[in-house]
Formats: structure tokens, sequence, C-alpha cells
């Protein structure tokens, strides 16, 4: 048991492979590579491990990464063929997916341990960032397919725990989604919905915020912003498992390639 909580993090993740790229690409997200880079001192402590749940994996039913040493997933596509090399070579955490897999049971989330699930971009593209020495151990979540927010809000509440165990909850998506419509055009929806993020996640209270968070699609250019919220469900995990605690925003950007407005959350 630690002897501190462990706040929760939303993080918007970027695109592609950027963290290991140089040139204009890299340099598009420099004030985020900042931003992850700060992020470790912020912590109350070092984390014993970090549990990932990402918009990059989903299954029907849970999935939690169970592997000693997870391989790669290179889930993007239209990079140099060196980002196709990539290796993050942080051990994983059988133990840790194993108390995952207990949490969830518990809550009547039904989850299965997974030995063959490698790490993807939503997961080792920030963790270089934030742990570029891979000395970190990792162990990622999928989402459930149906993407509905209570029933990953309350995938949260049964992993809060994990909070006083020396355990760092992130979930990697991207506060705006919309690969059709990035930079100028991109512009005033990605606003809108950022705006709405900020009230509800920041402004709110913590009532307020979840009633929200259930009725999300309700919010001002929701489905211009997500289309596919795949995203965005990573943010209803780590805001069940800091349901009755303060939020702020750690990264915001306007005008990110052109338009998009951007943000990440802290919990906690």
């Amino acid at each position: 048991m630690s002897t501190v909580r462990f706040p929760t993090y939303f993080l918007s993740h970027g695109g592609g492979p950027w963290s290991y790229m140089d040139g204009s690409m890299r340099e598009s997200f420099a004030v985020l590579e900042a931003q992850l880079k700060a992020l470790p001192d912020e912590l109350p402590e070092r984390p014993k491990a970090v549990l990932v749940i990402t918009g990059h994996w989903e299954a029907n039913q849970l999935r939690v990464s169970a592997a000693e040493q997870p391989g790669m997933v290179y889930d993007y596509f239209g990079f140099p063929d060196y980002t196709y090399d990539i290796v993050y070579p942080a051990p994983g955490s059988p133990e840790l997916a194993r108390r995952v897999k207990t949490l969830l049971d518990a809550a009547g989330q039904p989850t299965a341990l997974d030995d063959e699930q490698g790490y993807d971009h939503g997961t080792f593209v920030p963790l270089s960032v934030m742990y570029p020495d891979a000395d970190m151990p990792v162990v990622m979540l999928s989402m459930r397919s149906d993407y509905d927010p209570e029933t990953h809000l309350a995938i949260g509440r049964a992993l809060a725990p994990l909070r006083d165990e020396g355990v760092l909850i992130i979930g990697s998506g991207f506060s705006y989604h919309n690969l059709r419509l990035m930079g100028p055009e991109g512009k005033a929806p990605s606003e809108a919905f950022d705006a709405w993020l900020q009230k509800s996640l920041i402004q709110c209270s913590t009532a307020e915020r979840t009633a929200r968070l259930n009725q999300w699609e309700q919010a001002p250019a929701a489905r211009i912003a997500h289309a596919r919220e795949d995203h965005l469900v990573p943010l209803f995990v780590v805001v069940g498992a800091a349901e009755d605690e303060a939020a702020e925003c750690v990264y915001h950007e306007k005008d990110w390639r052109g338009g998009i407005t951007a943000s990440s959350f802290r919990f906690g």
C-alpha cells in the first residue's frame, strides 16, 4: 500500500509516432512534449507502475495486458519506415494485470488476461516522453467496444483503489479526434467541444460533471469532434477513478497544426 494517493490523467497523446521523429512533425508537438516531460515531477512520488486505458484497444469484453514483456503494435499508416521498427522496452506487470482483473471481476465487469497485446502508439508514445528510460512497468486496459459512458465510469470506480496502491492511471486518447477535419476546418468544432469539456470537467460540481459526461453527445459539436468516440472513452474511466475530486487542465493548445484546440486533464 502506498502512503499517497495518485491522481489520474486524461492525456491527448498526439498523432502517430511523433515522439520518435524529427523535423516539423516533432516540432508541432513541442507544447505537448513539454507537458509530458514535466508530468512525472508533478506526482507525489514515483509510481510502482502505470495503467493505461488506451483509445487504440477495444474488445467486446474487457482485456488487460498480462505479458511480462509486451511487444509492439504499429497502429499507424504512412510514416517513415524506421517508425515500424520502434521498440519501447518497458516491462509489463502480470501482478498488476491480475489485480486489475480481480477488481473488475468483483465489480461485475468480467475481464480477460491477454498475454499477446503489445504497446500501441497511444501507450508507447506518451510514455516514451514521460519515462524515456523505459523502466516503468506498464499495463494496458482495453475499452469495451460499446463505448457506453456509464459503463466506463463504473470501470474507473472499480479501479480507484489502485490509486492508493502506487499505480498511476492514465487515459490516453485525444480531446478532439476527427482526422478528416484537421487544421483550419477543425478550428470551430474543436474550440466548441473543448469549451464544453473545460466547463464540464473543471467548473461543474463533480456530480454534474458525471451527469454531463453521460450525456456528452449533447455537447456542442460533439459528433464532429468525435464521430467515433474511441479517443474520448478513456476520459470516462479516469474520471470514474477520481469521481469526487477536482480537475485541472494540464495541457491546452489553440491553433495546433493551424486550427485545432486540444487539452489534457488531471483529476485529484
